[in-house]
């Protein structure tokens, strides 16, 4: 079969099912996966792995010649079942095993699917950490044939062991959460099934929407990044009165929400307030998040005594980071936020829940009067560009607000008094995407506007 090498990103292996990614090519994908664990775990007899899976059409097949690739390279699989990726990195993390593969497309659409890859730990295989040898083993197709086989054993209940270990050793007091009305829509994907574990003994009214499991997604999208897709959600919790809306993505590793006037709590001031939170209980501590602006996530971290890290774009780069520089707490303006914990570091949205409504339960305020005083700032969301030259015209950018502070962590960020932006390159198209905020309305679109001119010049 010929291989599409743009499958291979930097965060997970990505493609449409059959005619980029299908049976053959999981096969090779768990091969190459199994070189790398073997490689990094050489001194092991026994080196057992974890499979889980989301609940798309191609799914189940795919998984299937996943787990003959692992064996057949001589790895024990331990086959947790459907579950979302947080609860696989916990079962890889929390019970010990060295690695494992999920078979996932996230939020993309129902011809997508893919895999995420971890180590011990959960710690990420990124693109430079393993994905893009992979591709090139997946390529070559010279795998060596192993005399033993692997074995395949079931693993249930790890959700359940999720809930359990993540309050207990974060100290969550789920006595104190309130009876709130709380709308979830799970979109017809895996979040439904960490939802159901977290709030199974809590007192809250919940009214979940799209319930049912469905790999067509039949109603919408699974990616609550696309504000249309958070629509249902807002409009269910207008009409329920409810306290507050979830919005999961796909595989729920993502988490939206929504106020009591169905507006959407924006993911810069919900991550400071979440690093708020985490610093309380560790003072003085670093904290993680992504390049995007989002100032008031700076303002909130330090105005609580922690350290404000400033990380790439990226699931797999900002937990590399957050172990490096061990960091208590991240969030990326995406939606994923990430804990430390004694056996990994990695996104943790039944924590970030429930010390969330935990937190809400004390204020004696709706979730809107508590966030309005952090609605200081105006954000252009982000906007996508295609252009002919990534490089040239980040250099063209860079030359027109040359007397503003510039950094190139991830693209160029230049920052002025009133207003600041990032403009990055997307890691598989001709795109930049522009990230701008400002401390008015006005001054926001007006630099947009300038900003966009350039990059569609």
């Amino acid at each position: 079969m010929v291989i599409d090498p743009t499958i291979f990103k930097s965060y997970d292996i990505r493609g449409i099912y059959p005619t980029q990614l299908n049976e053959e090519l999981a096969y090779k994908i768990a091969r190459a996966y199994a070189e790398i664990i073997r490689r990094e775990n050489k001194n092991k007899e026994n080196i057992e792995v974890v499979v889980g899976c989301d609940m798309r059409v191609s799914t189940p097949s795919l998984k299937e010649q996943t787990i003959r690739g692992l064996t057949d390279s001589g790895l024990n699989v331990v086959d947790v079942g459907l579950v979302t990726t947080p609860t696989f990195y916990f079962s890889v993390a929390y019970y010990g095993y060295v690695g494992g593969m999920q078979v996932s497309a996230s939020h993309n659409p129902k011809e997508y699917n893919g895999f995420k890859m971890v180590r011990a730990g959960a710690v990420p295989v990124s693109g430079e950490q393993g994905i893009y040898e992979m591709r090139d083993m997946v390529i070559a197709n010279n795998f060596p044939v192993y005399d033993k086989k692997g074995s395949v054993s079931q693993k249930s209940g790890v959700v359940e062991d999720e809930v359990k270990a993540q309050t207990f050793e974060l100290k969550i007091d789920t006595s104190k959460i309130k009876p709130f009305k709380i709308v979830v829509d799970t979109a017809n994907a895996m979040a439904v099934l960490d939802v159901k574990a977290m709030f199974k003994n809590l007192k809250c009214h919940l009214i979940i929407l799209n319930e049912k499991l469905d790999g067509t997604f039949p109603v919408h999208q699974p990616d609550p990044l696309a504000e249309e897709n958070l629509k249902l959600l807002q409009d269910a919790v207008s009409e329920n009165q409810a306290d507050l809306g979830i919005g999961p993505d796909g595989d729920g590793d993502r988490y939206f929400f929504i106020d009591d006037k169905g507006e959407i709590v924006r993911q810069e001031i919900l991550r400071g307030i979440m690093a708020q939170i985490a610093l309380k209980e560790n003072p003085g501590a670093t904290v993680c998040y992504d390049i995007r602006p989002g100032r008031i996530t700076k303002d909130m971290i330090e105005e609580a005594g922690g350290k404000a890290s400033v990380t790439r774009v990226g699931h797999s780069l900002i937990k590399e980071q957050m172990l490096k520089e061990n960091s208590v707490f991240g969030g990326e303006s995406s939606g994923h936020y990430f804990y430390k914990f004694k056996y990994g570091t990695f996104e943790a949205p039944i924590v970030l829940t429930l010390k969330f409504l935990e937190f809400l339960s004390v204020q004696n305020k709706s979730l809107s009067e508590v966030i309005a005083p952090y609605r200081k700032y105006f954000h252009s969301g982000e906007i996508n560009t295609k252009v002919p030259d990534v490089k040239a015209k980040i250099d063209e950018i860079k030359g027109k607000y040359s007397d503003g502070q510039q950094s190139f962590l991830d693209g160029i960020t230049v920052e002025y008094p009133d207003y600041w932006f990032n403009v990055r390159p997307s890691n598989t198209e001709p795109l930049l995407r522009l990230n701008l905020e400002a401390r008015s309305k006005q001054l926001m679109e007006q630099k947009r506007d300038e900003v966009l001119a350039i990059m569609k010049s």
